[in-house]
């Protein structure tokens, strides 16, 4: 009797599971139509991704031995705490863009490096002020790349 309800119950569940698959009114593609198919990889065709897509350099740039990552992060106290004060300051400006408050920050013997995209010249600019005005920086290379899109 036990598997009976259970063999009821699961044939329910999968017949519950089956119709529920696509939204109702949706048509489903027929597998056999070759013209929705074709249509379909016309219209991507069309579309093809946008340029701004492409950030081969970048990756290229970022794979330079040479270029320093957050794994290049000092790990003494003093580096720690200059890089910390700098993303404190830089997070408390209200100015600053989204992107502006996300870039690296990279703190190795007291000298920070900064990377990563900003809106504008202005932004670069200030986020190189706050990270000089800070206590213990020795000296600032400034690696953000302004934005344009």
């Amino acid at each position: 009797m036990n598997t009976a309800k259970l063999f009821f119950v699961m044939s329910l569940s999968v017949a519950a599971a089956v119709g529920c698959d696509r939204a109702e009114g949706t048509p489903r593609p027929d597998s056999n139509d070759t013209a929705a198919v074709q249509g379909e990889i016309a219209q991507r065709a069309n579309n093809p991704t946008p340029a701004a897509a492409d950030n081969t350099d970048k990756n290229d740039r970022d794979r330079d031995p040479a270029a320093l990552t957050p794994g290049d992060q000092g790990e003494n106290e003093a580096d720690r705490t200059i890089t910390q004060k700098i993303r404190q300051a830089v997070v408390a400006n209200d100015t600053l863009s989204m992107s502006a408050k996300n870039v690296k920050i990279i703190t190795n013997g007291q000298v920070v490096t900064l990377r990563g995209p900003v809106k504008s010249d202005k932004e670069k600019a200030d986020i190189a002020a706050i990270a000089q005005g800070i206590p213990g920086v020795q000296r600032v290379d400034n690696q953000l790349e302004v934005d344009v899109d």
